[in-house]
């Protein structure tokens, strides 16, 4: 895996002037808003974070879901002027962040190409991930809705285990509801039909999906 270099090089980042600063959120906490000055760079250590794009009608579009050893916040640099923030972060599980002045990451982009190409791979399983949820949000039948999203919550956040592959996220059914643009009521009727199908179990907010294969065909 290519995250763990990643963590070394942000506590480094921060070893100078500014040493790095470790921040706690609590679920549904919002870590920046757009339009807020994009002061900081972040490294997510534990948890997943979502980020997401407010429209004007005050819809909002879950762009990806972070989870750990992602770098975000980091637009600006990209875009090469000091912008403002584009997405809404938010906590989607209890988080902890590293945070460095988005000038320290600029300096030692300049002084040390690996870590250039660190982030660059960070950014593009970013845009993967970006690219697979907006194809969940295209999706009119909020049961395949539910399911693609479930699936990419395999993909990035699974543990294979005896009973197919249980999602590391304690997750309740009003926080899915947001993410894929659905209600609460919908969510739990959806979820409920998925586990008298046996495609999923649920233990402690945790969901089982037995066989990604099958469920991914169920919407085919």
């Amino acid at each position: 895996m290519h995250d763990r270099p990643l963590a070394s090089v942000f506590r480094q980042l921060g070893s100078g002037t500014f040493p790095p600063v470790v921040e706690i959120f609590e679920r549904g906490k919002t870590i920046f808003f757009p339009g807020d000055p994009a002061e900081r760079v972040y490294f997510l250590m534990k948890g997943a974070v979502k980020l997401s794009r407010v429209y004007e009608a005050g819809e909002e579009i879950t762009v990806a879901l972070l989870r750990e050893n992602s770098v975000f916040g980091v637009l600006s640099l990209i875009t090469g002027h000091r912008s403002d923030r584009f997405y809404h972060a938010v906590a989607f599980t209890p988080v902890e962040l590293l945070s460095v002045p988005i000038d320290q990451v600029e300096s030692a982009l300049k002084e040390d190409p690996q870590l250039s190409i660190y982030m660059m791979q960070g950014l593009s399983s970013r845009i993967l991930q970006t690219e697979m949820m907006i194809e969940t949000l295209a999706h009119r039948d909020m049961g395949s809705r539910l399911v693609s999203f479930l699936l990419i919550l395999c993909r990035d956040f699974g543990s294979p285990s005896e009973d197919g592959i249980t999602i590391d996220l304690k997750l309740s059914h009003q926080a899915i509801a947001e993410a894929i643009g659905s209600t609460r009521v919908t969510v739990t009727r959806l979820l409920g039909d998925l586990r008298q199908e046996g495609m999923i179990s649920i233990h402690k907010k945790k969901i089982t999906v037995h066989n990604p294969v099958a469920l991914s065909q169920q919407f085919a």
